[in-house]
């Protein structure tokens, strides 16, 4: 597969998208981009964005496995992963498996478990296996973890460990809709009480499992220039250089980034990278990684800021 056909299935995907989805482009384009480089994704944003909805309507899209947790406060590891249960007829213990066993899960308001539960996810998200009884089980390559959160409420919610932000590839904020965007909004939905399921939408999958991987091995193999590679090295190291910062990106996210990039190229139909590429994933890619020091948190700074500063001052390669 070659990246102008990347770029062919990636426009056919989006169309499907937009039939229920209207406006959050860059929330789209970053569920490609995540697909494509094997990441996972977190989404922040205030209730009623439809962050759960472009979840569902996104896997709906692929010919793959999708899975929904709805985290609380009460659920426990084995809710997420299964547990061995005994089976009286045959004298065996047998694996229940949990939602986790899927291709594209949903981890609805994950911050609303405790990190017990939450760290259930810890070797899901970075190795696609889990490990139960003693046993690991593969998830195949197809695993990959979208993520919700709520930022203003704090009442009954936990804030999620930085080695768990650390193995999302992307966090992004869906804003507010603007005026034409909300009017569309209530000119296709605004006739119904509820939301509709997903099939209802008829939201055809234009995307299938053998596809992805195609994309995926075409994506590897794109042209990546040395001084693009110094360019990401440089951000990164950037963030743990910033007078506002205490602790920066991780070596991983360096990776991460560059695998990310490529596919942003092949979103375009390119097969090498350009500095737009590693601009383009920037901020999402690194803000949630950032823990600000005391200082800056108290001067009001955010974590975007320092990541929009080093786009400025880190110099890009011509």
């Amino acid at each position: 597969m070659t990246p102008s056909d990347i770029k062919d299935v990636s426009s056919h995907l989006r169309a499907s998208v937009r039939k229920v989805i209207v406006g959050q482009d860059e929330a789209i384009d970053l569920l490609l981009i995540g697909l494509l480089s094997e990441g996972h994704i977190l989404f922040e944003g205030v209730p009623g964005v439809a962050k759960t909805l472009l979840a569902q309507v996104f896997a709906a899209g692929l010919d793959l496995k999708f899975g929904r947790i709805q985290f609380t406060p009460d659920l426990m590891p084995s809710d997420v992963l299964g547990t061995n249960i005994y089976r009286f007829e045959t004298n065996e213990f047998a694996l229940t498996k949990g939602p986790v066993f899927t291709d594209l899960l949903l981890a609805d308001e994950v911050n609303r478990t405790p990190p017990k539960t939450q760290a259930a996810l810890l070797q899901a998200m970075h190795e696609r296996e889990v490990t139960i009884d003693g046993t690991a089980y593969s998830l195949g390559s197809g695993f990959m973890v979208i993520a919700t959160q709520n930022p203003i409420e704090q009442q009954g919610t936990y804030p999620l460990p930085e080695a768990q932000l650390d193995r999302f590839l992307f966090q992004h904020v869906l804003e507010y809709p603007s005026r034409e965007e909300e009017r569309r909004i209530l000119a296709m939905h605004g006739h119904r009480a509820t939301m509709p399921s997903v099939e209802k939408m008829r939201v055809s999958s234009v995307v299938n499992l053998e596809q992805v991987d195609a994309m995926r091995k075409t994506i590897a193999e794109l042209s990546m220039a040395e001084e693009l590679l110094d360019y990401v090295v440089d951000l990164v190291r950037g963030t743990r250089e910033h007078p506002s910062v205490r602790v920066g990106a991780s070596p991983r996210c360096g990776t991460m980034m560059a695998r990310a990039a490529r596919a942003a190229a092949a979103l375009d139909g390119r097969d090498y990278v350009i500095p737009d590429d590693v601009k383009r994933i920037a901020l999402p890619a690194l803000r949630h990684r950032l823990v600000l020091s005391p200082a800056a948190e108290i001067e009001g700074i955010k974590a975007g800021d320092v990541v929009e500063q080093l786009l400025q001052q880190v110099k890009a390669p011509r």
